[in-house]
């Protein structure tokens, strides 16, 4: 599907997640710096990785999260943050190019995904963007990481903007496929053009029960569907959706799916203790920590147009474009691409 981006005279509205957020754009296009690559990584076949290695467990806050890491122990910190519907398997061609590189690479499963569990039986399965935000500082804090780059797309994206956001002190870089993908209740309450609308149909289907009942029975079938529609190019095979599919399996999963999607229209409630943070994130805050942004020429999920976020990010940056064919779910189709700018921004930082 097509970028969708209205503009009215200065000013935009950008399909951010589920957010439109209303940017004010000046003439120059951001704080534009080139990252140079300072290591040259080998060059990396997308597709050849399709293990991390054994899954560790830490609790964390309010949840017991699973991840995988490779690395050096004393290497500067990398954490890979993955979207729905997919898994840690993203990672499976970048993760031990950047440990051959000299870094620690930290990749968790977004709470249900994976191992990862909430601790509490009776505890509301949020997916609040915030709360999974909230999740990755808990980790960070778990295993006595003070500061890390942080990189991701969809969710993962999302999470690492809100870090970025809210606890700068603790993201020392970030790439971030899609860009400024920050948003609030009350952004995701306004209604766009009807074609804007239809690249959301399954936010719309998450909002009723019979979405929520066919999701569950049909997790799968879901999940490839996603797949083939927002990477239109991408050639996975059997083996590659399989790995991350077993990552639906978890209990929680769809509470938590359902829950982000209806959370995001303002048809769930989210926590209290968020509140704070929320009305933060609500003013569509600046980003002040290198950053990267990514987008693949093929991607067939809304994303806001690079453009139309530039200036939300203020300290050094830089935006790519990946091309050949690469969707959404980048650091999986374009490995090398992703990777490269995870050392670049670090070692700028």
């Amino acid at each position: 599907m097509p970028t969708v981006l209205y503009p009215d005279r200065r000013r935009f509205l950008t399909l951010a997640g589920t957010a439109v957020a209303a940017f004010q754009l000046g003439s120059s296009a951001g704080q534009a710096q080139s990252f140079k690559a300072t290591t040259k990584l080998p060059a990396i076949r997308p597709g050849a990785g399709t293990s991390l290695g054994p899954i560790k467990q830490v609790t964390a806050g309010e949840i017991s999260i699973g991840y995988a890491e490779t690395g050096p122990a004393d290497g500067p910190v990398v954490i890979l943050l993955h979207g729905w519907p997919y898994d840690i398997h993203s990672f499976a061609d970048v993760a031990p190019a950047l440990a051959a590189s000299g870094h620690r690479v930290i990749i968790p499963h977004l709470r249900g995904y994976g191992t990862t569990r909430m601790l509490s039986p009776t505890a509301l399965r949020s997916g609040q963007p915030v709360a999974v935000a909230a999740d990755i500082v808990a980790l960070m804090d778990a295993l006595a990481i003070r500061t890390a780059t942080l990189a991701g797309y969809d969710w993962g994206a999302r999470t690492a903007n809100i870090i970025a956001a809210l606890w700068p002190e603790r993201c020392r870089a970030m790439v971030s496929v899609s860009g400024y993908l920050i948003g609030s209740q009350q952004a995701g309450r306004m209604p766009l053009p009807p074609a804007a609308e239809l690249q959301w149909w399954y936010q719309f289907y998450f909002a009723t029960e019979r979405g929520r009942e066919g999701y569950d029975k049909n997790r799968r079938d879901f999940a490839r569907l996603i797949w083939q529609t927002a990477s239109p190019k991408w050639a996975f095979d059997d083996a590659t959706f399989a790995r991350s599919a077993a990552a639906f399996d978890n209990p929680d999963h769809v509470d938590i799916v359902v829950h982000n999607y209806r959370w995001r229209l303002g048809l769930a409630q989210g926590e209290a203790k968020y509140d704070a943070l929320e009305a933060k994130l609500a003013t569509f805050p600046d980003i002040t920590v290198p950053t990267i942004t990514m987008e693949g020429d093929a991607n067939g999920a809304p994303h806001p147009a690079p453009e139309a976020y530039a200036r939300k990010f203020t300290g050094r940056y830089e935006h790519r474009l990946i091309t050949g064919g690469i969707g959404h779910n980048l650091p999986q189709e374009a490995p090398q691409a992703f990777a490269q700018a995870v050392l670049d921004v670090t070692a700028s930082a």
